[in-house]
């Protein structure tokens, strides 16, 4: 099992043990890790990107408990140093930490999130309307978010039965396995770009600065 480090870590470079270097029918490399800081493809948000020793690495994937890190020539088992691009996971963490506001005023609204999308440019989170569920207007959802950011809540994390959740402040937390900004403020301004019903579910789409 690959140990992820990232749950609960910020840190943008770690030493791990280089465990298996196997090569691939496509020429690359597909290195087995004890632990990482880096952050597969999964739960709406696209993958991290980095370096192992330096090089470059080409693609993440989950397999089972593993974590297999792709890269384009081999490297010797022992100890590893694992880079994260530092721009890249900040801004995937602005988009997945504002999808999940959203998804709570939604709740707050009566709706269930069903689906999320956290990719930038592409922002959007899906409910199915829950009892009562009241109409969602784009001013007011775009009002209330602007007053969370302001508060600048910070990010909540704990293990619940085997599950890692995550929140902001006194916010509900969610389950999730994705990378997170430390508080709110490093959202930057979050504009939502519509909302509509589709097939009755409803749709909020997102755009961040």
């Amino acid at each position: 099992m690959t140990e992820r480090r990232y749950y609960y870590s910020d840190d943008l470079q770690l030493t791990a043990q280089l465990l298996a270097c196997n090569a691939r029918d496509d020429g690359n490399y597909a290195v087995v890790l004890d632990a990482t800081l880096f952050h597969p493809q999964g739960g709406g948000q696209p993958a991290d990107s980095g370096w192992l020793n330096g090089v470059p690495l080409l693609q993440l994937q989950q397999q089972d408990e593993q974590v297999l890190h792709v890269i384009g020539q081999p490297l010797p088992l022992g100890p590893v140093t694992l880079t994260i691009d530092p721009a890249q996971r900040a801004l995937h963490a602005r988009w997945h930490s504002a999808g999940h506001l959203i998804g709570g005023l939604g709740e707050r609204q009566g709706w269930q999130p069903v689906k999320a999308h956290h990719w930038p440019g592409e922002g959007r989170i899906t409910f199915a309307p829950g009892s009562g569920a009241k109409t969602v207007e784009p001013a007011w959802l775009q009002a209330e978010l602007a007053q969370l950011i302001a508060l600048d809540l910070p990010r909540v994390q704990q293990a619940e039965n085997g599950m890692r959740k995550v929140g902001f402040g006194e916010l509900p937390a969610y389950g999730c396995g994705g990378t997170h900004v430390s508080s709110l403020a490093e959202l930057g301004q979050v504009q939502i770009t519509a909302v509509k019903m589709k097939k009755g579910q409803l749709v909020v789409q997102y755009q961040l600065d």
